[in-house]
């Protein structure tokens, strides 16, 4: 693994746990922040581990469940959207697919088979979609208040 790309996941752990800070604020994300707090310190702990492994069949084990966590973490913070701000949450969740890119390119190597990332819609470029253009593909009803 490339020492930049282990520093973008350090980075994104750190600057989650800002983000952690910020969801607990509001009541209604509390238990979000906690799972989201738990994701990402698991897609470092994950790869560490996977690291210190012996074989490559033990490596690839633990680099899946990184992916799986990088997976999580960035539905949790797609849900926090609303608190944390689009800007902010386009930011990690660019981050997190690149942390998933890289996660993707790792297990082949240690396991011996592809494995690949379904194109999701997470709204990560500020000029795909609006907030409410993403309210409107969700089938949102129109008179409930958003903060």
């Amino acid at each position: 693994m490339e020492d930049e790309s282990l520093s973008t996941i350090i980075f994104l752990v750190d600057i989650g746990w800002q983000d952690v800070t910020k969801l607990t604020k509001d009541g209604r994300t509390r238990s979000l922040a906690d799972q989201l707090y738990r994701s990402l310190g698991s897609i470092c702990a994950n790869i560490a581990e996977g690291y210190s492994r012996g074989t490559s069949r033990d490596r690839a084990r633990f680099y899946e469940y990184a992916l799986g966590s990088a997976r999580e973490s960035r539905g949790w913070y797609f849900q926090g959207k609303y608190i944390l701000g689009q800007d902010l949450t386009s930011h990690r969740l660019q981050l997190l697919t690149q942390i998933i890119l890289l996660l993707l390119a790792m297990v082949p190597q240690q396991r011996g088979r592809v494995l690949y990332e379904n194109a999701l819609d997470y709204g990560t470029k500020n000029d795909e979609k609006t907030l409410g253009e993403l309210e409107n593909m969700l089938g949102l009803p129109d008179d409930i208040p958003l903060p």
